[in-house]
Parts: C-alpha cells; sequence; structure tokens
C-alpha cells in the first residue's frame, strides 16, 4: 500500500468505520423489531417487512452474515489504521492509531449504531434490508460454511435449533401485553379482552344461579296456581320438575308459553308440556370458555350444573357467560355488587353473604380465599366451621371480618375490614377474636 496516499487511506478508514457502523445498526435493529407488528405490515403487502421477515426467517444466516461483514471491515480498518499511524509519528504510531481506532469504533461503529437501531429499529431495519439482501447472495458461499461449522459446535455442546424459543405468546404473556396497551385502546376494551383470558380460569360453578335461587314449576301443582306463576315470572326461561327439583323434565320458554296462551283457546299441562325444551345439563367444573362453546355447538342459552352424582346445583345462561366479558346487563334480575357492597366512611365495606368473592376481590383488589366457596356467606361457613352469632369476629387471611346478620342458618350481612386500615390497637384485639 506504499504506493496509495495517506488521504486515501483515511478516507477509506472513515468508509470502513462507516460501514462497521452499518453493520452493527442491522443487527440491533433486525433482532429488536416487533415480530408481531412486522407480521402485521407484512400480511398488509408492506415490501420492505415482507423483505425483511424473509430475511428474519433464518436469523442464522442472518446474524452469520451481520458478523462476518462486521469483523472483516474492522481488520480492515485497524491494518490501514496502522499504515497510517506508522506513517505519521512512526513505531509509536502504532499505539496511538490503536488507541483512536478504538475509541472511534467503540463510539462511532457500535455504541452509537445500535442505540439508535434500538430506539428505532424499524426506521433502521427497513432501508439497511435493501443491502443486506444482495450481501446475503453474494456471501451465501461463506455464510453456508459458517453456519455449518457453528451447528456442529452446537451438536457438540447439547445444543439443537429445533428447540430455540417460540415465537408465539402464551396467555400470562398476552395478557401482559394487553396491560401494556393503554394508550392503544380503551380502559373498556382492555378489560373485556382480559376477560376473555380469563374465561379458562372461571369454571361455571363460579357464575351459576345456585340451586335455591333457581325459579321452576312444580307440574304436580294445581293448574291454577301454574298458570300464575307464568305470567309473573320475571325470567325468560323457567325450569319444569315434578316434587324436586332433581326430577327436571324440561325448560320451558315463557314466549313460547304466551304464544300458545293468545293463539290456542285450551292451553293446559299437556300443551304446557309438549312446549317445553329438553333440558341441556352441565357438568360442574367447566370452563367458561368451553362451555361458551358449547352452547355454540349444540344451540343452547341455558343449561342446569349438575355434579357428579347427578344432582343439580345451579343454572348458567349464555348471558351469564357473556358478563364475564362485558360486565353486566341492564335486564339481569340477580342484584349487582353494587347493591351487595355499602362502603363506610371508616373504610370498612358492609357486604351482603350472597355476594360474589370472586367479583369482591376483583372491584376491591382483595386476596379473600375464593377456592372453596362461591359467595362470603359460603367463605365464612368453611373457615368457621359453624353457623356464626351476631356479632362474631373472624380474622381472615388479611381481613377482619364482623358477623352483622344471621338467619336462616345463613350469613346474610358483615362488615369486612382490610388490617392494614386498622389501628394498632384495633389490629390486636381482632389477632384475638381469631377462631
Amino acid at each position: 500500500m506504499e504506493h496509495i496516499s495517506t488521504t486515501t487511506l483515511i478516507v477509506t478508514l472513515i468508509i470502513m468505520v462507516l460501514v462497521s457502523a452499518f453493520f452493527s445498526g442491522s443487527e440491533t435493529g433486525m433482532m429488536t423489531l416487533n415480530r408481531y407488528r412486522l407480521r402485521h405490515k407484512a400480511k398488509q403487502g408492506n415490501r420492505a417487512a415482507l423483505r425483511v421477515e424473509q430475511l428474519l426467517r433464518k436469523p442464522d444466516r442472518l446474524i452469520s452474515l451481520v458478523l462476518i461483514g462486521n469483523n472483516l471491515v474492522n481488520i480492515m480498518a485497524s491494518a490501514i489504521a496502522t499504515i497510517v499511524g506508522m506513517r505519521l509519528y512512526g513505531n509509536l504510531g502504532v499505539a496511538i492509531a490503536t488507541g483512536i481506532l478504538t475509541f472511534v469504533i467503540l463510539v462511532f461503529a457500535e455504541v452509537l449504531p445500535k442505540t439508535i437501531a434500538a430506539l428505532y429499529p424499524e426506521k433502521v431495519a427497513y432501508p439497511f434490508s435493501v443491502l443486506l439482501k444482495p450481501l446475503q447472495i453474494l456471501m451465501m458461499p461463506l455464510v453456508w460454511l459458517l453456519n455449518i461449522i457453528t451447528r456442529a459446535l452446537m451438536r457438540l455442546i447439547g445444543i439443537r435449533i429445533d428447540n430455540a424459543m417460540p415465537t408465539s405468546l402464551n396467555k400470562d404473556e398476552l395478557r401482559t401485553l394487553v396491560n401494556e396497551s393503554r394508550s392503544q385502546m380503551s380502559r373498556r376494551h382492555q378489560d373485556m379482552l382480559l376477560s376473555v383470558l380469563d374465561l379458562e380460569k372461571i369454571n361455571v360453578d363460579d357464575i351459576m344461579i345456585p340451586r335455591n335461587e333457581i325459579v321452576g314449576i312444580d307440574i304436580n301443582d294445581e293448574w291454577k296456581a301454574i298458570a300464575r306463576q307464568l305470567t309473573h315470572s320475571p325470567h325468560g326461561r323457567i325450569v319444569l320438575y315434578r316434587e324436586s327439583l332433581d326430577d327436571a323434565i324440561g325448560m320451558l320458554r315463557l314466549r313460547e308459553a304466551y304464544r300458545l296462551m293468545t293463539e290456542k283457546n285450551e292451553f293446559n299441562k299437556e300443551t304446557m308440556l309438549r312446549a317445553a325444551d329438553e333440558i341441556y345439563f352441565i357438568p360442574e367444573g367447566t370452563p367458561l370458555s368451553t362451555q361458551l362453546v358449547k352452547f355454540q355447538r349444540n344451540k343452547k342459552k341455558v343449561g342446569l350444573v349438575v355434579n357428579e352424582y347427578g344432582d343439580i346445583q345451579g343454572l348458567v345462561t349464555v348471558e351469564d357467560i357473556l358478563e364475564e366479558i362485558v360486565g353486566d346487563f341492564t335486564t339481569s334480575m340477580s342484584p349487582t355488587l353494587a347493591e351487595e357492597v355499602h362502603p363506610q366512611k371508616d373504610g370498612s365495606v358492609i357486604i351482603e353473604g350472597t355476594a360474589s368473592v370472586r367479583e369482591l376481590n376483583k372491584a376491591f383488589s382483595w386476596t379473600l380465599p375464593e377456592e372453596e366457596a362461591r359467595t362470603v356467606n359460603g367463605m365464612l361457613l368453611e373457615a368457621i366451621e359453624d353457623i356464626p352469632a351476631v356479632g362474631t369476629q373472624v380474622h381472615l387471611s388479611q381481613y377482619l371480618i364482623e358477623i352483622l346478620d344471621v338467619q336462616d342458618n345463613m350469613i346474610k350481612q358483615v362488615r369486612i375490614i382490610p388490617v392494614s386500615s386498622l389501628s394498632p390497637a384495633h389490629s390486636s384485639a381482632a389477632q384475638k377474636s381469631q377462631p
């Protein structure tokens, strides 16, 4: 290189540093791209996204290309810098050139381009892919050889490319993604998406109307009593049974019953039984996501939940499942959580015994135990293992619970006070009142 001028070598060295910055920025930009946004743009026909997606299908080839190019350029830059240093400063110039080149490469060919690429991956990766694509074809033999050697070494240490990290998201990762998308969607839509993800964690036992609240008609009653129940029922469907709810024989749609009343002069038990639909039974413990699909597949809107012995435990409708996603409907006849919960000025909350423990935990970010019982009444009876007297205080988990009303062997109303909101003296007294 003695015939090449020093100025030309310096210009070439600057170009080498820029090329090194190109490879460094390409590597970071490509690897930090949002793969799901890239896939979305590629499906929309974005040519740059399609080109980048094609490069990322073989990440080992892309990384090999970038590393080969980067290392070749850095080695050439080091050689040129050594020559320039020796021409300018003699033997001392080698050390000077090494120090200056190391600083320049670290700042301008590594830290700066990689930082910019990490902050703006799409703005870097999309235009840089225009050069990377032909470079990959040009250097394919060298890239292929390097990949063969790398894969052989990986097999020797027990690493297989087939076991690489999957690009798909699991449910927990998807939940985190939805939680962090508040700037992209409304809170209501965000809550709906999270509720859909929660359907697998909730089963029909958690949302069913319990057996003692199911409205039914005993067909062995007198016809006048049956007709009165039909005309005064607030529900759209009524269970027909003989003597006991466990002997259910059909599900009557009131709209169909009203139609028969107006169209036929004689509407009696036989006509009513013929108009009733066959009962659809649901095994207890069925996840809501599964049951929603079964309702759609079987073209049903309501079902009776039964245990392993065939005893009826409750009733579930399509509307109950949809309410878990979109919230309570105004047409619901059941009391809402707002009607069962009464916050007090002292930080305590007066709650009806029929309130859902799961809904309380969700509304107040509490951690009341909900594995064994669905309602506050069931949770306390499970914890106390007895019918408590009015005034009984229970220290359950992180909460002080005071029994306010007990009727018909059921806890009707309680006061819940989070322990964190208690005064030290009150908290000490609460500890002594544990059952």
